[in-house]
Formats: C-alpha cells, structure tokens, sequence
C-alpha cells in the first residue's frame, strides 16, 4: 500500500486528499463501514462554518471540504498512517484520524469527537503546541519553503520538484500525557491544495533575480546551494498572499526508530559506557525501548566475569564470577551462537549461581546481546568475546521476534562502545602524560580489535632524577607532636590540679602523678607512635570522666571547657604546631610544584618527554627521554634537558629562599640529581600502580639507587651529602662528571650557584658502590628577592 508519503509527494498535480482516496486505495479494497457518519460529519460543517466570517459566501466551500474529508477518512482504515488537518500560517489542527490521537494520547478526551475513526475538530490547539522539542523556525521555515514552490510554479513556471522541496520531513517528540516515555512522530507537509493567490500583483520579491532567464541546468545548481532555498524563502512577503485550502500533515510513529537512533548517538559519543552516568543513561532508554524492567553488562576480565547489574532504578551492582562458574549459563550460550538470546521463562532454565542471583532479584525472562568480534592471535582467527549485555523482566515470554531484531542493531554500537571503553581504559586508570599517550592509545587499539595483549614497552630511555626534600622533617613533625602533646597533657594536668584543690580524691592525686610523669616523659623525647598512644592514655585516663568531672564545681568545669575547646577540630586533640607545620608542608609542595611546572612547559618545548612529579616532604621529578619516546630524539636534546633540569632545580632553591625571607616558613630544603648516562629499558605493569617499571637486572641498580641515595653519607666525614640549600649531583663515571663540570660552569656564569664546588666519594649502599658526588651552593636572586619584598608590602 502507498503511504501518503508517496502518493502526494510523488503527485505534485494531483489533490493530495483525493489521491488518498483513489490511487493509495489501489491495492487494498475501500472500507466503507469505516466512513464517518453523517450526523458527525454535519457537526463538523458546523463547526467549520462557526470559523468563517461569511457563511453564505463560504457554503459551497464547506461542501468541496466535506467531500474531500469523505474521501480521506475513507482512506484511514490503515491504523498506522497518521494524518491530520490544518490551517495553513496558524498551523491550528482541525481533525486527525484515530492513529493520530492514540499517538497524541486524545482517546476519551474532549479533544475527541467520537467516530468510528476517531477524528476530531478543535479550533485552539496548534501544532507547536502538540509536539515537545518541535523548533518553531524550522517548521515555519519549512512552510516558507512550500509556499515558495508553489509560488515559482505558480507565478515563475519553474518546477522545484527536482529538488524534492515537497519531500522534507521534520521528528519531533509528541506529549502525550499517558506516557512517561516521550513518543516520535516523522511527519511531512502536504501542501497541494493550498491556493495562494497574490493580493497585491506588483509585488516582486525576486524581481532582482533573473530567475526566468537562467538556464535550467545553471539555476538548478544555483538552487541546490547550501541554505539557498530557505534564504529564498524568507524573501517572501506572506501579508502578499492570500492562502486557502487544507494544509495537509502526514506521518508515522517513529518511536522505535528514534528511539534507536538516540540510543546509538549515545553509545558511541566520547564517553566510555563503563561511567556510572553513561550506563545509567543507557539503562533508560534500553529499559524504554524494551519495556524491561532493568539491564546488565556482563565484561569478561582474564580468568574472571564482572557483572554490572542496574534494576529498579538502583545504583549498578557489581558482581565477580569465575569464567568457569558461568560455563552453563545463558550467557555462555548466547556468545556462542553469536546471536540475540532470548531466555523466555529463567525458572526453567536456571543452572548456574549466576542465574540463581539474577532469578532472586525477581528476573524472569532476558534478552541477551553477545557482542562478539574477529581476534587474531598466532593460532589463527578466532573470536573474541567483548561481553554481554541483557534486557531484564520480571514477566515471562516478555520479549519477542520484534525485540530481537531491534537487539540485533544494537549490537553494533554497543561492540564500537566497549571498544572505545577500552581504548579509554589506561586513561581513566592512570593519569596518562601526553608524551607517551600515543603508545597506550596504540594498544588499546590493538585490544578492540582482538589482538592479544602485549606490554607497552619504551626501550633505550635516559633517565632524569632529582629530588628537592625538606631537610629534617622527621624532626620537626615529631617536634611540632612533642609540643601540641605537652600542651594538651597540661590542659590535662590543669583539670586534675582543679579536681584536687576542689575535693579530697586519692585516685584523683594518682591521676595527677602519672600526667604530671607523662609530661616529663614528653619532654625527653617523642616518636611518631606516641602520637598515637598518648591520645588513647588521655582519652582512657582522663576524658572518660570528663562527664563527672563537670559536676565538681565551677573551677573543674573551666578547666575541662578549656581542654574541650582546645582538642575542638577534626582531629579532637591539640592540633596546633601541627597544623602550622602541615601548612607549610603544604605550602612547600604547592610553590615546588608551580615552579617546576613552569620550567616543564619549557623543557617540554625542547623535546616531548615523560615525566612524573611526586609530592611528599618536597619534591622528586622522574623524567624518561628518548628515541622510543619521540623519534626526534638527539644527544643535543638530552643534555639540553639535563641542563634544564638543574635550571629548574636552582630555581627551585630560589622558590625556597623567597619563602623563607617573608617567613612563611622556617625549614631548609636540600636538593640532588642522579646522573646515569646508561640508557635504560622501561614498561607499564598493569598489575600495579606505578606508571612505569624498570626491565632488566642492570636497570634495577638505577632504581636502588633512587630509593637510598637521599640519605647517603660522604665516605671520609660520614655527613649526609645533601646540604641544605645545596645541589648535590651523585655521578659514577668520570664521563659523567666532565659533562656536569660543564654544566656547573655554565649555572655559575649565570648567577645560578657559587663556583666553589664540593666533591667527594658516597659510602657504600646496599648493593650499590662506587658512587661520587659533587654539591655546589645555590645562590638566591637579589633582584627577584627585592621584587618579592617590595611587592608584599605593597598588598599589606
């Protein structure tokens, strides 16, 4: 059967209404119960006729509509066509088959005039008024632009039919407010029995165009232009032109498709469907799409099966399951058929404990999707499973043949999702540095394609090590503890003086004694886990009878009040010398990290390199340079870093003295580079959560290195070789050393550190010997100093 589609916009001469009563019955024999009866039709004149100004000029007009009406409800025995009628400009509707007002949820409304098709007559409601997210200027536009083929054909004699003018559809959502879900309707414009006439004939609004004088090849090219029609268009002086007649719409429920279409744009957008947000969007529309109660996604993980679980309008369950439990599964099933499964009834096939749990969660019948692609490994093609996603119901036999074939689209978008997932993967587990980037996307690539998995791997780097640390920190934490300790034992000891003074206690006396014990004890010394076991003494020796103590008279309750407001923070003890020292830690790491940022953009310029900044007691920096990493690599470019990198460092020391001339903080920073001219090889363990591990015995040494040298001592006077507001540079070849002798002459000429050098041999570590160190002072910059001052007294 033709659908009003095509009848009319095929048959641009024809009447669109009587086409659907004649050619569009062809095929199918003409229902002629299902005419409107006479009585509605008459209520329908007159309700037409209420509209029109002159009743007896318009009469004969009224009998044209009836019979035209007769012929196109005569043609509304096909449920699925959705029709109505409208007033041209105004868009108002005037009737619309029974399809129509089921998709617009008008069944027993007033909106209705009850018939055997269900057409109605309402003078109020417009079609922007029907739809959701209709755009108001494309659906005039669109009017325009009929117009605007009427008005060529009709004043011009140029045929716009080559451009398919008449053949544009619009979709948008339709409120109907008996259903949560919003419901599309595609819907085309049937303009042929509109008559426009022009009221003022002198009126031109293209005389400037030449239109009739162009060849026809020539202006159908200058026609099909981006945007050309619709500038046409608005051109055109509708207060011109008298428009009469029916303006037709005609369209289709297109709820599925659309619904498909937006669920695929969503799957495949850049964000990984392994978010909490994305896969809950995605819930909602396959729980739409599917009536379904709920959806899953089942992931194969090496030897293990996660499964993620949203019902119920719940947060996502993970569930873990060996590949081996789910053998006999439904899911299993699926993947190897590679086809949509459907499961009608899971009491009856429920044989493995991951069915057991879906079945006590209420599920009673699924829809699974395999979604399976091509693996090539060295035994040759096979498959490789992605996962498994499933469409929930807590009914039985709920999904059908319908179901499993909107399934079998989705499959699709869904493998391009996973696969762009795990593209992701290293990017969302690990905070990838952009020099490297290229390589993990590379193998997440490989990956969605089913190649086996292989270790990213950068062979033959040089690596860059340095370290800024705050000289003494152990020290002055356990300092900044001794001193908030004390503090709070005193408050202590003022509460049992009072109890004492105020009452005879013997227990109260004793209790005295031991703070006042414990107080001597502090003062000699104090170790990180006192810390710990002095808050438990107090809080099991003293607080707990705070409760009683307050009731023992004014001055006892004063002193628990002052104890109380003291240990009031979020630790609930004296926190003071602690927090101050944690703020200037903090303080520390923050200006260390804005410093080498800044001098990273720059190194960064000379060549595309990785490094990693780690913040503890000060700063350490990690950096990887080399031919694996950027193809550009040249020795000139690694000792530009290397030379860079003491740059940086010095200015580091400079970051420090600023800090320390404004007071803002009282410790000392000592600063070291590693040198190793012995390129090394580096790979990424996905079983741990280091960036990067050295491969190989050789490079291990470097790595052991790293961790001991910080607290390395000179050989001959067994001091630590880092002194503060020094750079130390540890070296093992002579090599090495004519290259930073180089460097240090360089930092010296300008202005970065003093020319004295310091050398000297490092007592052996713990399977490293050998070892050399030269230390340098570094110098502060006056000039930057005096700046600083000056610009602080200036904010004060």
């Amino acid at each position: 059967m033709s659908t009003p589609k095509s009848s009319s916009h095929q048959n641009n001469n024809n009447n669109s209404v009587k086409s659907l009563s004649t050619s569009s019955m062809a095929p199918k024999q003409q229902d002629t119960n299902n005419l409107p009866s006479e009585p509605s039709m008459e209520l329908l004149l007159e309700a037409l006729t209420a509209q029109i100004p002159s009743q007896s000029a318009e009469i004969e007009r009224l009998k044209t509509w009836k019979q035209d009406l007769e012929g196109m409800f005569q043609f509304l025995g096909d449920r699925r066509v959705l029709i109505a009628v409208m007033e041209p400009g105004t868009f108002a509707l005037r009737y619309a088959n029974a399809a129509f007002c089921r998709l617009a949820g008008w069944e027993n409304t007033p909106l209705v005039t009850q018939s055997n098709n269900g057409w109605f007559a309402e003078t109020n409601l417009t079609l922007l008024e029907l739809f959701e997210d209709l755009d108001v200027k494309m659906a005039e536009q669109l009017y325009r632009r009929h117009l605007l083929h009427w008005v060529f054909k009709q004043f011009y004699q140029i045929d716009l039919d080559s451009l398919r003018v008449l053949d544009e559809p619009l979709t948008a959502s339709v409120k109907n407010p008996q259903h949560r879900a919003p419901k599309f309707m595609e819907f085309w414009f049937g303009s042929e029995q509109l008559k426009i006439t022009r009221i003022d004939s002198k009126i031109d609004e293209f005389v400037d165009i030449p239109l009739k004088l162009m060849p026809v090849a020539e202006r159908e090219a200058w026609l099909m232009q981006p945007n050309q029609l619709t500038t046409l268009a608005d051109r055109l002086n509708l207060d011109n032109y008298r428009v009469e007649g029916l303006l037709l719409l005609e369209g289709f429920d297109v709820t599925v498709k659309e619904q498909i279409r937006r669920l695929t744009q969503l799957l495949i957008d850049r964000n990984s469907i392994l978010r909490p947000d994305k896969f809950e969007s995605i819930n909602g529309c396959l729980r739409s799409l599917f009536h379904a109660d709920g959806t899953l996604l089942l992931r194969p993980d090496g030897e293990q099966v996660q499964l993620l679980v949203a019902k119920d309008d719940q947060n996502l369950q993970p569930i873990v399951y060996s590949m081996h439990s789910l053998e006999a599964s439904h899911f299993f099933k699926a993947t190897a058929a590679n086809q949509v499964w459907n499961v009608p009834d899971l009491r009856r096939e429920c044989e493995t404990e991951c069915d057991r749990a879906l079945r006590k969660m209420g599920t009673r019948s699924m829809l699974l999707l395999p979604l399976v692609v091509k693996s090539v490994t060295r035994e040759g093609c096979g498959q490789r499973i992605l996962g498994v996603v499933g469409l929930l119901c807590d009914r039985p036999n709920h999904f059908n043949n319908i179901d499993a074939q909107h399934a079998q689209e989705l499959i699709p978008p869904f493998i391009a999702a996973l696969r762009q997932a795990m593209q992701q993967r290293f990017t969302y587990i690990h905070n990838i540095h952009p020099a490297v980037e290229w390589r993990f996307a590379q193998e997440a690539e490989r990956r969605s394609w089913g190649l086996p998995p292989e270790t990213i791997v950068f062979p033959d780097v040089h690596p860059l090590y340095g370290i800024s640390d705050i000289r003494g920190s152990s020290d002055e934490r356990n300092r900044a503890i001794q001193t908030d300790l004390l503090e709070q034992f005193r408050l202590g000891l003022a509460i049992a003086d009072a109890l004492c003074q105020t009452q005879t206690t013997h227990l109260g006396e004793q209790l005295r004694l031991d703070l006042l014990d414990y107080i001597q004890h502090l003062k000699e010394k104090v170790t990180v886990d006192m810390e710990v076991r002095s808050a438990e003494y107090l809080n099991e020796r003293l607080e707990l009878y705070f409760d009683y103590f307050i009731q023992c008279g004014p001055t006892v309750m004063a002193a628990v009040e002052a104890y109380r407001t003291a240990c009031d923070n979020e630790h609930n003890c004296v926190y003071t010398d602690r927090t101050r020292y944690d703020q200037m830690v903090t303080l520390i790491g923050t200006k260390l990290q804005e410093t080498w940022a800044r001098w990273q953009e720059k190194m960064q310029q000379i060549l595309p390199h990785y490094c990693d900044i780690e913040c503890t007691d000060g700063i350490d920096h990690m950096i990887y340079v080399g031919k694996s990493i950027d193809p550009k690599f040249t020795q000139f470019h690694l000792h530009s870093l290397r030379y860079e990198e003491l740059r940086a460092i010095c200015d580091c020391g400079r970051t420090v003295f600023r800090l320390q001339a404004d007071s803002q903080i009282n410790m000392e920073l000592a600063h070291l580079v590693l040198v190793q001219n012995t390129a090394i090889d580096i790979f990424h363990n996905e079983n741990t959560e280091k960036m990067f591990d050295v491969k190989g015995t050789r490079d291990i040494r470097y790595e052991l290195v790293k961790k001991r040298i910080e607290k390395a001592v000179e050989k001959n006077e067994q001091q630590r070789i880092t002194q503060s507001g020094m750079l130390t540079i540890v070296y093992s070849t002579e090599d090495e050393w004519e290259e930073y002798q180089q460097y240090l002459r360089y930092l010296s000429r300008e202005g970065w550190v003093e020319a004295k050098i310091q050398t000297g041999m490092v007592e052996s570590l713990q399977g490293v010997s050998g070892l050399k160190f030269a230390r340098v002072r570094i110098l502060p910059d006056t000039k930057s100093l005096a700046e600083y001052r000056e610009v602080t007294v200036v904010e004060d």
